[in-house]
């Protein structure tokens, strides 16, 4: 066999690329089974380069579980510290955190910060937890009690106010709870003005006033109000145990409080201040933990853990009430597949992480839903990860980025494929050299908290190892010897490239190194009588590939 007129040549070229395919079954020319620390960087090529390294910006001495920005500033959680971080120092905003993931959001220019133990406001010079709304519970009350129910009590503050209306004989005046909290003085006000011509009986619930409160001023407006502090345990507890927040039509829903871990609660209309003690639902019955707050397809969705329920996705729309005013009903979706990693809104695709890998939802509200499936291509390896429950998600450059410790898979949001009548993504696999503990994009910069500091990935200069390793490749003739071409294999490539090959029964061979290429470099590929090949082309620095050639002669059948 031999390069004679009787040899067909065959041409293969390698381009295009879209991405790996851990399978381990029979890849595409255009896919990898084998590719480490490489990208498509949309905004300059579509060719394949090497990513960019970790950029140390700021220097922590323990685990960076948040960074948040607020009126151009840094704030980053670090250990069991919140700090406020500029080039000239970090300085301590807050001590005593829970050491773990935290998140946050702003409203109205005050950022909320939570932690799964505290929930703090900070308006830029002040600090502290978020103390909760006072509810006016009762208002209309005789002195002996009764009139209306007005407003809920707030979990997050045991204090409340009622309003009476005084009858002019009347010194006894009864409030809506008993037993009250006698470490807090209640203040009492007659016509506005504050009082102290009184005595409180903490048992009973009742304000005696030694000066009986006239009549009001306006005919039927309330004239007295009392405000005290009626502790409920347990209540505060409920919000700031939860490690799950998401926004969603002006109200933040909470999740993830190990002690109900089926249970969502949410905050009033514009005020993350008050929780309502009646504003919760049970997601199904059988207490399935609680994994993902998504807001997406005008719906909140709620994501639990596997369990023997019919179905473990549910989700809320906005529904006006003639009793409650607006209510968020909990309706369980068609969904069975339940969530063990994380789940997001990825470009306005409702996606969560099952045992089976990325899952998205099929349908919306109205609709039935069904799910489907988004990342065969990685599924065997990235399931395997044993920190796969412990995922972080980031969207960044149209790319979904699924951190678990030092390795990362990419979802490309800009190249998709149909499976089974479903769109799948194609998907990328790097490695860092720092356990990623959190994440953050800001104008395009994506953020990596670490064990030792926060990183921005975008060093373009750096030495990283990347590769990317051709599939298996018989040049359609399974059943036949081939012998490459001796004027070799021609790539479309720049940087600092090693070029390796593999028959069937060898290991990866070094064919020939190549610095600096700037345009296309050609490699001698000298390889007789194998049934299949692989390249992989291997920098230790940094590269680019868009095609890669290789031709071949096809010779005579195989010998069994």
């Amino acid at each position: 066999m031999g390069n004679s007129t009787n040899s067909k040549l065959v041409s293969r070229m390698y381009g295009g690329f879209r991405g790996c395919d851990f399978r381990g079954e029979e890849v595409r020319l255009d896919r990898s089974p084998d590719c480490l620390n490489v990208w498509k960087n949309y905004k300059q090529t579509d060719s394949i380069e090497t990513r960019p390294e970790l950029e140390l910006k700021f220097s922590f001495d323990a685990p960076v579980y948040g960074m948040f920005f607020y009126r151009n500033e840094l704030i980053v959680h670090s250990g069991g510290t919140l700090y406020r971080v500029a080039e000239s120092g970090n300085t301590a905003l807050y001590t005593g955190l829970n050491e773990r993931v935290s998140s946050s959001f702003v409203y109205e220019d005050i950022f909320y910060f939570k932690d799964g133990r505290h929930y703090l406001r900070y308006d830029g010079t002040e600090i502290g937890p978020v103390e909760g709304y006072v509810p006016t519970t009762s208002i209309g009350r005789n002195p002996a009690g009764g009139g209306t129910p007005h407003e809920d009590v707030n979990m997050l503050t045991g204090r409340r106010i009622n309003t009476f209306l005084s009858d002019g004989t009347s010194r006894d005046f009864f409030l809506d709870s008993r037993n009250i909290d006698r470490d807090f003085a209640p203040i009492v006000k007659v016509d506005g003005e504050a009082v102290s011509n009184y005595t409180v009986d903490y048992a009973a619930g009742k304000i005696t006033f030694s000066d009986i409160p006239s009549l009001p001023l306006t005919d039927g407006q309330d004239n007295v109000s009392v405000e005290f502090c009626k502790t409920i345990d347990q209540y505060r507890e409920n919000i700031l145990n939860c490690t799950l927040l998401q926004v969603f039509d002006n109200r933040v829903f909470f999740s993830g409080n190990p002690d109900y871990p089926n249970v969502v609660w949410h905050c009033g209309l514009n005020d993350p201040s008050y929780c309502s003690d009646l504003d919760y639902y049970r997601e199904g019955m059988d207490g399935g933990t609680v994994r993902g707050l998504v807001a997406g397809n005008n719906a909140l969705w709620v994501f639990r853990e596997p369990s023997d329920a019919n179905t473990n996705v549910f989700y809320h729309t906005p529904t006006l009430d003639d009793q409650y005013g607006k209510i968020y009903p909990s309706t369980h979706s068609s969904v069975a597949t339940g969530c063990i990693g994380k789940a997001i809104n990825f470009n306005d695709d409702i996606v969560f992480f099952s045992p089976r890998g990325m899952e998205g939802i099929s349908g919306d509200v109205t609709t039935e839903q069904a799910v489907a499936h988004r990342s065969s291509l990685v599924d065997r390896k990235m399931t395997a990860e044993e920190n796969y429950r412990d995922m972080l998600l980031e969207e960044w450059e149209g790319y979904l980025l699924v951190f678990l410790g030092e390795h990362v898979y990419l979802a490309d949001s800009r190249a998709v494929f149909t499976k089974d009548n479903h769109f799948e993504y194609e998907w990328y696999y790097w490695q860092l050299n720092r356990k990623v503990t959190s994440t953050r994009v800001r104008d395009g910069v994506l953020y990596l908290g670490t064990e030792d500091g926060v990183y921005t990935l975008t060093d373009g200069q750096s030495n990283v190892v990347s590769y990317w390793t051709t599939p298996k490749d018989n040049f359609k003739y399974p059943h036949k010897l081939k012998t490459t071409n001796k004027r070799g294999c021609v790539a479309e490539a720049t940087g600092d490239v090693s070029v390796y090959a593999k028959l069937e029964d060898t290991d990866f061979q070094l064919v020939g190194s190549y610095e600096n290429v700037t345009d296309y470099f050609v490699s001698r590929i000298k390889r007789k009588k194998f049934k299949d090949i692989q390249l992989q082309f291997y920098s230790m620095s940094r590269f680019r590939l868009e095609t890669v050639t290789l031709q071949a002669f096809i010779g005579g059948f195989i010998k069994r």
